[in-house]
């Protein structure tokens, strides 16, 4: 039994990461309804951030009072920035992305999230890289089969698969907007939304490491970020306050689904993962995003899948393993086996000089275990010591 927990206390952090893109996935089946319902995004993430704060700041309250985390002026500093990379401005990018270039290419280029954590995190030397050790290469060659896998998820089309056909359309009867599509302008927020989520994993990693109250952590952004969200939203919104009225309706829901859950939990688990595992192995489950909402797309809004789908999938899923496999074999090494390796793949063995005393004729070591058939005489040893 024993035996059975601790491989599921392994594999909790990755089971964890899967439930996390799940969630993202019906956020982002829920912003397809809110959008077609003729609500403004930039009001409905207001929302989600304000109801994150209501969720988490008594949470992080009844969880670690006891601990009384010490909130610095640095620790509000990071938490601004948290919230500003890590949910204001990525959401606002994002979801204008998805506007003018469409959803699918918005979700494609989100998945280049692990490349840019890759390369910052070798500069900011929270990962090494050592392309000369298996490990390494595991790592880059993983997270470039994920990148591709899912551009070729997107791309790549080929012959239509006709596995499951549910005919089922959540969107089909509501009111489609008639939005202008501006690639190149909706690249560019794409492209600034992954290097936002970059930032925040590496920003979130700094700060894990001197403020580990992952609760009180995600309170701090999920306020901070609710104050950004709805003062920009006040701006861009300001003639228009039939946008923050809220029923019994879709919107509602969306901005309670997408604070307390998408936000409020996500993070929680989020700065977890990071301070266990680190932001690379956060990251590389970005991918994943793509898969469940082609799936979902296909069970509940009726679009297609294709052989280009299928074959971007299986890219995902082995970049993912190969990664994973990676990681596992680093955490596996001693101290002493990180030691031995250098650039490349080269192992030096450390020169252990052993100091012997010499009586009656025979030396007697002063160590318990040789490893050397060096000795040096006690009296050169102690003129050594003067030196």
């Amino acid at each position: 039994m024993s035996r059975i927990s601790k491989v599921i206390v392994g594999l909790m952090p990755a089971i964890l990461m899967v439930l996390v893109q799940v969630a993202y996935t019906v956020s982002m089946i829920l912003y397809k309804l809110v959008e077609n319902d003729g609500m403004s995004l930039k009001v409905l993430i207001a929302y989600r951030f304000l109801f994150a704060s209501v969720f988490l700041v008594p949470l992080a309250y009844f969880m670690e009072r006891k601990s009384k985390p010490e909130i610095t002026a640095e620790v509000l500093f990071q938490a601004f920035l948290c919230g500003l990379f890590g949910a204001s401005l990525q959401q606002n990018l994002f979801m204008e992305a998805m506007v003018l270039a469409g959803a699918t290419y918005a979700t494609a280029m989100y998945n280049l999230i692990p490349g840019f954590t890759f390369i910052l995190a070798v500069c900011f030397r929270l990962e090494r890289l050592k392309i000369g050790t298996l490990v390494g290469k595991a790592k880059v060659l993983g997270t470039l089969m994920g990148i591709g896998g899912s551009m070729m998820l997107t791309f790549y089309k080929s012959t239509e698969i006709h596995i499951w056909s549910t005919h089922i359309n959540l969107v089909k009867h509501l009111h489609t907007k008639n939005v202008p599509t501006t690639y190149a302008w909706g690249s560019f927020l794409a492209f600034g939304t992954c290097v936002s989520f970059s930032v925040w994993l590496i920003i979130q990693a700094r700060m894990s490491e001197k403020f580990p109250w992952h609760y009180t952590s995600a309170a701090l952004m999920s306020v901070m970020a609710s104050i950004q969200s709805i003062i920009f939203a006040l701006c861009m919104e300001r003639d228009h306050w039939n946008q923050w009225k809220l029923g019994w309706n879709i919107r509602l829901l969306t901005a309670v689904y997408t604070g307390v859950l998408s936000s409020g939990v996500v993070w929680v688990l989020i700065s977890w993962c990071i301070r266990i595992k680190g932001p690379l192995y956060v990251s590389i489950f970005n991918p994943l995003f793509l898969v469940l909402v082609a799936i979902a797309g296909s069970l509940l809004l009726d679009e297609r899948l294709y052989v280009g789908s299928v074959i971007g999938l299986l890219f995902i899923v082995f970049g993912l393993y190969i990664v994973l496999w990676g990681k596992g074999k680093k955490l596996k090494r001693t101290p002493e086996q990180e030691q031995k390796l250098t650039k490349g793949s080269l192992e030096v063995e450390p020169l252990e000089i052993i100091v012997t005393k010499e009586t009656d004729g025979k030396s007697v070591d002063d160590n318990n275990d040789i490893k050397s058939g060096i000795t040096i005489p006690s009296s050169l040893s102690m003129e050594n010591d003067h030196l």
